[in-house]
């Protein structure tokens, strides 16, 4: 699916941080996928209290979604990720965490939103996304 990723000067530069400001999609598949958590297989919490353990867990589990609706993490084109608590501590671990599963040069465009509870009270980050071959949340 062709994308075309736009971080223009009028706004502040979020490559650092992990994402693009926009992404523009073009194609005709799309997947919706669920809301991804730190949890494994067996709904046990991976990561313990640690944001970017959890957050890595939440983009291993994208990961295996995304595979299983036949795309990569390179076609997720925008991400939602809901932080408990959210402190400045916490985005510095998912901004860590976004780095290292997606393109430093064209990463997805992304929403962080601090709430007080997910799912689960151990659970601290999830990620819902918007992808052309991957994931997405319906509006």
């Amino acid at each position: 699916m062709p994308k075309e990723y736009i971080n223009p000067n009028s706004l502040f530069p979020s490559l650092p941080h992990g994402f693009s400001q926009v992404v523009i999609a073009s194609g005709r598949k799309m997947a919706f996928i669920s809301g991804q958590t730190a949890w494994d297989v067996r709904k046990n919490i991976v990561g313990g209290d640690s944001v970017l353990a959890q957050a890595r867990q939440a983009f291993r589990n994208l990961e295996k979604a995304m595979k299983a609706a036949g795309g990569t993490l390179k076609d997720v084109v925008a991400l939602r990720i809901y932080v408990v608590n959210y402190q400045a501590e916490s985005g510095a671990a998912v901004g860590t965490a976004l780095r290292e599963f997606f393109s430093p040069e064209n990463p997805p465009a992304s929403t962080w939103i601090g709430v007080s509870a997910l799912g689960s009270s151990r659970i601290s980050d999830r990620d819902r996304s918007d992808s052309g071959v991957g994931v997405s949340d319906a509006p």
